[in-house]
This record gives C-alpha cells, structure tokens and sequence, in this order.
C-alpha cells in the first residue's frame, strides 16, 4: 500500500515507524488520489473526517494528515488532543460511516513541544465497500472527494462480493496427510487477514521473519517445530519419526499472514478401542459396530486449544490484532465421530444422557468477520476450543450443574 514516508533504503514505512522528522518527506507530494493535507484540526475538519475516511476506503485507501499545510507542506502543529487519536477517529466514523471502515491513527508529537504535533490516520482499502458517510457514497476523485456514479456503485458493490467469494474459497484444507486425510476426522481452522493483497511474491527474507516468529511460538509452547515450503506458504508441524503413520497436528502460514490450522482427532486403536467398546458396550451405551470410531476426549480437546494457542502467540510477537481477521471452522469426516473418556463422571453422565458424538454431517460453519465489534475478546484457542467442544456434545455454558461438572472433568484429564 502506498505510503509517503520512506526509510534511508528508500523502502515504505509504515505508520507506526513513522518519527517527526519524517514529515519533511511530504513536501514532495501534492494532495491527490491517496493523500489529503489538513492545517488544523478545527470543528469544520472533524465534520470532514468522516467524508474523507469513507472515500478513501472505497477506493484504494490512502493518507489523512493533520497539521501540515496544503500549499506550502509546512508543519503546522495542532494540539494534542485530550482522547487517543484512533478513538477520537473512530468515534467519529461510527457516528457517519457504514459498515466501519478500516483504518489505523497516530499523534506524533514534536519532539521540542510533546504537548503539539500532527494527526496521521491510515485509511486501508475497504473489504466490503460501499461505505457510506451520512446518507452519500463518497469516492476519491482526483484529489477531493465527492459522491459516487451509478457505474461506480456497481463496482463498489462487486468487489465487495468477490472479497466475500475469495474468503469463501480460502476456508478449505490446503495441507497434506500422507496417511490419507480422505477420511482422517478433523477440525480445521481458517483465519483469513482482510486488509491486505493476497497472491504476494515470494520473499525470502519476509518469509523468514514469519518463520522465525513462528518457531518461537512453538517454542514457548514447549514444543519443536519443522517448516516444509509449498509453493504459496509455509507448513508448520512437530518433527515425528512416525508422521506417515499417524496424523499430527499442522499450521499452514500464508505470505500476508493468513493461516489455516489442521488438528486429527486422536482416534482410540487396537486394545485400547476394544477397552473402550466394551465398557460402553457392558453399560448398553453404545452399540459394539465394527466400523465405530471413537476418539479420545481429553487428548483431543487438548490437541485442539495448544495448537491453537500457538496461533494467539505468533498474533502477539507479529504485533497483529484478529480484528483484522475473518474465520470460520470446519469439522472433517467428524459425523458421527463417538467421544470417549474413562473418567467416572463422563460414563455416568453418558448412562444418564447419552454418550457425546458429532451429531452435524460434515460442513464448514460461517464466516465470522473480527471487525464486527462482536468479537473484540477473540482468542483463536477459546475460539477452536469452545467450537470443537460444542460439535462434539459438550454442553458449554450450561446453568446445569451436571453439565458443568462433565466439562470440568474431561477439561481436567
């Protein structure tokens, strides 16, 4: 995305980089397509704000700076304002602007007087574009903004479905099983990064650092990892001797930071499914069929919330807040699937209620959009955990006791 700041090696720098001194470099810009210059920041800009916010993100996004002069790009430093810059902002898009745009601001105070400096918001391309400031389709035009034609709505409304098509189209597993994934129970995660230009060029060195970020989270996991290159991403598992045999865990990494998460079931083998069968068979819980899969619960759901856990450790050392993501779950050749535990507490309540299993056909839940306001506690592990846990039986957030005591025992084994 386009940025007027640039490093000593001449590369783009991004906002939060951006120093005092940097703002020199826009006496080389007039204001245009992706760059708006306010002097001050008076009621009557306020009033604007939400106009120029609204157009840039239904075009290709671009930069509001406040406090720098349109005719002689001299810095003019406006207060500091008493609120955080974004949230003063964003206060004053949800007001005008629908659905909320995406942007990032900063106040980057002078460095001889901190309590004065100049306003930079970032407004990114918008996913879902229309946006609409008070009632009116603002689009940029030249270097002003003003109200869009009927070709330009069409347009508008188009790339909107296209976004919605390719997040669609993300959400399905890219990873490879050698074991044969065909009828491998799974639950897959797929976390979308809006906001940014899918299909980026290998780099090396950028794909080293998510690499290197990467390899940390497991570490702090407690756990090593190996990386395999496809072609458009980065595969991240546990180095097993026996990974061709049986079905381990992966993190498939994309260049703008999208990422799909694959977790097996831990499926119950030889003696210790035959155990199982016949326990549940001797308590008239379950019928003995030959092709009856069972998995194990505890081992599941705790495969399930550490992997994804490593999802929120690499969100938290990149500096990357999930309001930037989309996500949705699948759960694959999981119907039917049969959960078993021996504690106590699961076979009473199985003998009471029932034994717990996936009661859906296979399928692909809807995508949730992160920016929706709805969302701004989101955990990827909570998330995986609580969604897994629900498909399977598990009665979570029930104000039955008796339920609360299943869940507690099978969180605790």
């Amino acid at each position: 995305m386009f940025s007027p700041f640039r490093d000593r090696q001449g590369a783009p720098k991004a906002l939060a980089d951006v120093e005092y001194a940097d703002l020199v470099q826009l006496a080389d810009y007039e204001e245009g397509f992706a760059l708006e210059f306010k002097q001050s920041f008076s009621p009557s800009v306020r009033r604007k704000v939400p106009k120029i916010v609204a157009s840039f993100a239904n075009s290709r996004g671009g930069w509001l700076v406040i406090g720098v002069s349109d005719a002689e790009k001299d810095v003019c430093p406006v207060p500091r304002p008493k609120a955080d810059v974004s949230q003063t902002i964003g206060e004053l898009c949800r007001r005008h602007v629908s659905p909320a745009p995406r942007f990032d601001a900063r106040f980057v105070p002078d460095p001889a007087a901190p309590g004065q400096g100049v306003i930079l918001v970032q407004v990114f391309e918008g996913d879902f574009p229309p946006y609409v400031a008070d009632g009116i389709v603002e689009i940029r035009e030249g270097s002003t903004s003003g109200p869009a034609a009927g070709t330009a709505l069409v347009d508008l409304y188009d790339k909107a479905t296209r976004r919605r098509l390719e997040v669609r189209m993300f959400c399905k597993r890219t990873v490879h099983y050698p074991m044969g994934g065909e009828d491998l129970p799974l639950f897959n995660l797929y976390l979308f990064r809006m906001g940014r230009t899918t299909g980026e060029s290998f780099s090396r060195e950028r794909d080293g650092e998510h690499a290197r970020a990467m390899g940390a989270a497991f570490t702090q996991q407690g756990l090593e990892c190996r990386v395999q290159h496809a072609h458009d991403s980065l595969v991240f598992r546990i180095p097993a001797r026996d990974e061709t045999v049986v079905p381990h865990s992966a993190i498939e990494l994309f260049p703008d930071e999208s990422m799909k998460l694959s977790v097996p079931a831990v499926l119950l083998g030889g003696d210790e499914r035959a155990r199982a069968i016949d326990v549940l068979a001797a308590r008239a819980l379950f019928p003995p069929a030959a092709d009856a899969q069972l998995i194990d619960a505890p081992a599941t759901l705790g495969r399930v919330t550490r992997m994804a856990s490593l999802l929120d450790r690499y969100a938290r050392a990149r500096g990357i807040g999930w309001r930037e993501y989309a996500v949705a779950y699948e759960l694959e050749n999981m119907a039917g699937v049969t959960l078993w535990s021996d504690d106590p507490v699961y076979l009473s309540y199985a003998e009471r209620h029932g034994v717990l299993y996936c009661a859906t056909t296979d399928c692909l839940s809807r995508v949730r959009y992160l920016d929706d306001g709805a969302h701004d506690t989101f955990r990827a592990r909570q998330f995986a955990g609580s969604h897994f846990f629900e498909a399977c039986g598990l009665p979570l957030g029930s104000p039955d006791p008796e339920d609360n005591e299943l869940v507690d025992a099978l969180l605790r084994t």
